[in-house]
């Protein structure tokens, strides 16, 4: 999910066993379970909910709608998170992306990481080429060359040329801030406010293309994998997910660079992914939608507020494993579509065995028409000036 600022956006969005038995003897023994009092590996632990609520089940949106963030492709290459080269790898071909999105009502997903050069031209050959009217793709910075002299300008140049190839914004992944590095992967981190980019923004908002931005991570990414850690089983199970300690800016320090880049590009439209990076914190936002499901109250207050600058977007990434909140499914969608259009109670915010994110559980907001067709498709349909 995200929103569009006075001049940018804020983005929110991008989310969202039985016990197995033995065979003696021709009879089934169930598997062990923990004595009473005795210790249960967290791992194993899966409650069922004793909740009796309606359970809606929400196939095809109400309205159409465009996913503005997905990740159909990607820099096939990286050196400590940077992407490097122009190859490009796919995570699905179009013939098997199509059919979905016409079971689940999504008439335009958007493609942040088309890449760069060669990898981006053909990226849209094979996606926005032959589908106009179905796939939009947008590009990347060239990382590799920030260290590079004439970067600056080179960059602009490519803005421009990628442009005239049919891209129709500039993605930044958390990339910037977190791992783009003065040496490339080597030596300190790039500030996200970096003036060398400032001609980058510059091109975009002369071409009137979006930046769709993603510079940090939940607060609990910048915390010690401890008890206290709310997201404890997520950074355990994925370590290198953690920007606590070492040379890693503050979450806070991240958002605040940020928003002087916002600042000093007044005429340049912003896409801040992920609720502006702080779905937890709404007041200084204004998603994912794990966050946004846990405080259903207040975020129903915030889509009111700012119903004419959020956006649908996913974070979608076809045959993912790591992060079911993400994979491309009917079940990601339908989690969506309940969210936003129900009011059900109590119910997964990804299609998981254990939640992803944090073991809690979400909320639907049923939205009224008027306020779900902006999310769905108005305002990203005004924003990328495209005709539903």
């Amino acid at each position: 999910m995200g929103t569009i600022g006075r001049r940018r956006l804020m983005e929110s969005a991008g989310v969202l066993l039985a016990a197995s038995g033995i065979r003696s003897g021709g009879i089934i023994a169930a598997a062990a379970e923990p004595s009473p009092g005795k210790p249960l590996q967290l791992a194993d632990f899966e409650p069922r909910s004793m909740l009796h609520v309606p359970e809606t089940k929400v196939e095809r949106s109400r309205y159409p709608l465009i996913d503005v963030h997905t990740h159909l492709s990607t820099v096939a290459k990286d050196a400590h998170g940077v992407g490097i080269g122009e190859e490009m790898q796919y995570a699905a071909p179009v013939e098997a992306v199509l059919p979905l999105m016409d079971r689940k009502n999504i008439r335009i997903m958007v493609n942040l990481t088309g890449g760069v050069g060669k990898g981006l031209d053909e990226t849209i050959r094979k996606f926005q080429t032959p589908y106009p009217d179905r796939f939009l793709t947008f590009t990347e910075p060239w990382w590799e060359r920030s260290n590079q002299p004439g970067y600056s300008q080179f960059q602009a140049d490519e803005i421009v040329r990628a442009h005239g190839m049919g891209a129709r914004g500039l993605k930044v992944l958390k990339t910037l801030g977190l791992y783009l590095r003065e040496k490339v992967s080597t030596g300190p981190l790039v500030k996200v406010d970096d003036k060398r980019f400032d001609v980058m923004w510059e091109a975009c908002g002369s071409l009137s293309i979006p930046v769709a931005i993603h510079v940090s991570d939940p607060e609990a990414f910048f915390l010690p994998i401890d008890r206290f850690n709310e997201r404890f089983e997520e950074l355990n199970n994925h370590p290198d997910w953690s920007f606590h300690g070492g040379d890693f800016p503050s979450n806070a320090e991240l958002l605040e660079a940020r928003n002087r880049v916002l600042a000093r590009h007044p005429k340049t439209q912003f896409i801040v992914l992920h609720v502006g990076n702080d779905a937890e914190n709404l007041p200084y936002v204004g998603a994912r939608i794990g966050e946004l499901g846990r405080q259903p109250r207040m975020a129903r207050k915030f889509f009111d507020k700012y119903q004419d600058r959020i956006l649908f977007g996913t974070d979608a990434v076809p045959n993912g494993t790591d992060t079911p909140q993400q994979i491309f499914t009917d079940r990601l969608y339908e989690i969506y579509y309940r969210f936003l259009e129900t009011e059900d109670e109590y119910f997964d915010y990804a299609p998981a065995r254990v939640p992803p994110q944090g073991r809690w559980r979400t909320y639907g907001l049923g939205l009224p028409d008027e306020i779900l067709k902006k999310v769905y498709y108005e305002n990203a349909a005004r924003l990328l000036q495209v005709k539903m």
